[in-house]
């Protein structure tokens, strides 16, 4: 029997203008794909080091080349959980065995997940943190859509709402306040958010500092997202948030992301579907994540130059990836 042929390299795309957030702007992204070829068949998948963890496109190619004799041996999805921590270069590998699977077997993911037939998806789009005037301008330029998320940084942070609001004054709003409200009345902010009708509130405190949340009675629901990863995580946030951010990079992957969405459905816990900045490569198994929530933030192949042969966007909807893309 032969083995697979596993590769993996880095890839650059740039930002269309920038991407601006609470931690710094980026111009470019290093995303890292990794192949993996058995029997004429080759999967695919691509991973987004979480810089606010440490990783660097480097450290996860090194990873990947790390486990790439184990997957040639032919090691397993189930087999990832144990051999790489949660990352961006578990998510790479588990996306290309998920890949390869569905091209060898002819059964796309979906089905072997046992989801019902795709359907374009509602996805937020990112308005980038920036002064009040900039990012007004910013929602006017999109305020077709029907979903924005804000980008937020601390102190301003109502003016710059309001200002998306009259940019967008027909828009669904959900804010990311990127862990910038740890020393903030976060119910004064949140009650601040209602009256400009959002709907969600993502981190508003440091992950680590969620404790600061105990009592707070927000009038905007609270999401969670650098403070869950996977399920190892989950449990510290029970009762201090209604929703759950899943982004693969940070689960390590579909195979934890999917177990992660069970586990918070059985806590009474919602899911928001996100993504770090990277391509349609990226976004493709997310998408079968984000079917399974009530909201989808699937826009980073909007933010940069996409790869050719990337996801179909029309309107505030990202349809489901075609099998020549992924899955």
């Amino acid at each position: 029997m032969s083995k697979r042929t596993v590769t993996a390299r880095i890839e650059r795309f740039a930002v269309r203008g920038s991407f601006v957030i609470a931690r710094g702007a980026k111009t470019h992204v290093d995303v890292v794909v990794a192949e993996i070829a058995d029997g004429g068949v080759t999967g695919r998948g691509e991973g987004t080091a979480i810089y606010y963890r440490g990783e660097t496109a480097e450290t996860v190619l090194a990873q990947v080349e790390g486990v790439a004799p184990a997957v040639a041996d032919g090691a397993s999805r189930a087999d990832l959980l144990g051999l790489l921590p949660p990352g961006a270069a578990r998510n790479a590998v588990d996306a290309a065995l998920w890949d390869l699977a569905a091209k060898a077997s002819g059964v796309p993911v979906w089905q072997a997940i046992g989801l019902p037939r795709p359907q374009p998806l509602l996805t937020a789009y990112t308005i980038s943190l920036g002064e009040p005037g900039t990012m007004e301008a910013a929602a006017r330029a999109v305020a077709g859509r029907e979903l924005l998320k804000v980008k937020l940084s601390g102190e301003g942070d109502i003016e710059r709402v309001a200002a998306v609001r009259r940019g967008a004054p027909d828009a669904r709003l959900i804010v990311d306040a990127n862990e910038a409200w740890g020393g903030a009345d976060i119910e004064r902010l949140a009650a601040g958010m209602a009256d400009l009708h959002v709907e969600l509130i993502e981190q508003p405190v440091p992950a680590g500092q969620d404790q600061l949340l105990d009592g707070v009675r927000s009038a905007v629901p609270l999401c969670a997202d650098e403070s869950v990863h996977d399920r190892a995580s989950l449990d510290a946030v029970v009762g201090r948030y209604r929703f759950v951010n899943i982004k693969l990079d940070k689960a390590g992957g579909l195979t934890e992301a999917l177990a992660l969405v069970h586990a918070a459905k059985q806590r009474g816990i919602g899911v928001l579907t996100g993504c770090m900045l990277g391509t349609s490569l990226a976004i493709a198994p997310a998408f079968y994540v984000a079917m399974q929530g009530l909201y989808a933030d699937l826009d980073g192949p909007l933010l940069i130059d996409d790869r050719p042969g990337g996801l179909r966007f029309a309107g505030s909807d990202v349809w489901p990836p075609e099998r020549g893309l992924w899955g």
